[in-house]
């Protein structure tokens, strides 16, 4: 069998997961049941295998190598599911929080990259399971930036306040650039035969995500025009297609990011060209459309995270080392939102329960499992944990993710809840049930 076989029976099976969920409790996040689902199959398969039966996991196995999860996100659906999130996007609101989601896209993915390299590097010295620092920081690079993905796909279902969901959710579109910026700089100091300069950092940077930026400027204008020009409202939709298609080829062809030439893009078909450029039909039918899709491709996606355990290799040191990569993220998260946020709240008031949601709400997903993926298996084995040092990247990058998804994005929702009711208090509203008032008047 082929790789197109196999990608339709597995979204097959992903929509039938989401499908038997909304039966069962529509109020669970499909993304979320089918995660799950996937890693308890892939659990079930590793056990199977283990005891010699049925051979499962050997044939699960070969159809994750054939696919290869990297170059089918990073090159291939990255560019759909981007640019359907940016179409829901509020160039308003977006306005209004600026400084905060640039701040958080630059500085603090920066700052976590760093502070989660030094706090491994300490705890694997302090446990004897010490990890070269360059390697900390290279896991700290992949693992800081939020995943746009997994953040759309769990943030925006819950309604939460628009201020506090646009700063959750324009940070996660926005960092991709700096983020894969900061790693491929470390890759290349870890893995590369020259030093890189500070010079070629910067020229890397701007290509990287100024070029993406203008790339999605000009790609979003194009198809405006074109859309703008008919009045045949299938022709309009389909329109809208090329630019995840040959607009994020041509970009990553081009060598500058085409994740956020993705965003740019989808905020100007979202909040101009809607407006103006479409028919009336057409402009019933975006949203429904854009959303058929990326709710298919979350599907496959969130499956393919589940099954892709069966591409990660455990020793007993690795485990360890596991379950000390979480509470380190978690707390790489908070303190580089933490620092900022300190200064910004100074001029403008925010949601009491803005920091934990940032914190707690920085889902990571596939981009993080795609670049620990990227890098090369047996350039390094290290002898006292018994693993090759991409594996070992890789079981800890596993970890944060499955955690991030299925911890993080199942217990969002109460804090979220809260932060509705602190706003509701704000603004005066009244508890509605007579019982509770007159408790209060005695």
């Amino acid at each position: 069998m082929n790789i197109y076989t196999y990608i339709c029976f597995l979204s097959t099976i992903s929509i039938l997961i989401g499908f038997v969920t909304r039966k069962l409790n529509d109020k669970i996040q499909y993304t979320i049941a089918i995660t799950a689902t996937s890693i308890i199959v892939s659990v079930l398969f590793l056990i199977f295998g283990h005891l010699s039966w049925f051979k499962l996991d050997v044939v699960a196995t070969h159809v994750m190598e054939q696919i290869d999860f990297k170059s089918f996100l990073l090159n291939g659906i990255l560019g759909f599911l981007l640019f359907a999130g940016a179409l829901g996007i509020k160039l308003p609101v977006l306005k209004n929080q600026k400084w905060e989601i640039t701040t958080f896209a630059l500085l603090s993915t920066l700052t976590s990259t760093f502070i989660i390299g030094f706090l491994l590097y300490t705890i694997s010295s302090v446990i004897g399971l010490q990890i070269e620092l360059v390697y900390c920081i290279l896991f700290g690079a992949l693992i800081s930036p939020t995943d746009p993905i997994a953040v759309l796909a769990i943030i925006k279902n819950l309604k939460a306040p628009k201020r506090l969901s646009m700063q959750v959710e324009g940070e996660s579109l926005f960092n991709d650039g700096v983020g894969l910026v900061i790693f491929t700089t470390i890759f290349a100091v870890a893995f590369g035969d020259h030093t890189p300069t500070a010079g070629g950092i910067a020229e890397l940077f701007l290509q990287e995500t100024i070029g993406g930026i203008l790339f999605g400027f000009v790609i979003g204008f194009i198809a405006h025009l074109l859309i703008s020009a008919t009045d045949d409202g299938s022709l309009e939709i389909l329109l809208t297609l090329t630019i995840p298609t040959a607009g994020f080829m041509l970009a990553n062809l081009l060598h500058v990011s085409g994740a956020l030439a993705m965003v740019v893009s989808g905020i100007l078909i979202g909040n101009w060209t809607r407006h103006t450029g479409f028919s009336k039909q057409s402009r019933l039918y975006l949203d429904h459309f854009w959303e058929m899709i990326d709710h298919f491709l979350n599907s496959l996606l969130f499956l393919l995270i589940g099954l892709a355990l069966l591409l990660v290799d455990f020793t007993t040191q690795g485990l360890i080392l596991l379950l000390f990569a979480i509470p380190i993220c978690l707390a790489g998260r908070y303190i580089s939102v933490w620092i900022p946020f300190q200064i910004m709240q100074r001029f403008r008031h925010y949601n009491p329960y803005t920091l934990r949601i940032l914190t707690w709400g920085g889902l990571r997903g596939g981009l993080s499992l795609a670049m620990a993926l990227s890098i090369p298996k047996g350039i390094l084995f290290i002898e006292h944990i018994g693993m090759d040092v991409r594996d070992l990247l890789l079981v800890m990058t596993y970890a944060v993710v499955t955690f991030s998804i299925l911890v993080q994005g199942s217990t969002i929702e109460k804090m979220i809840k809260k932060a509705k009711e602190s706003i509701m208090h704000k603004r005066g509203y009244v508890d509605l049930n007579p019982q509770k008032q007159n408790q209060r008047k005695h």
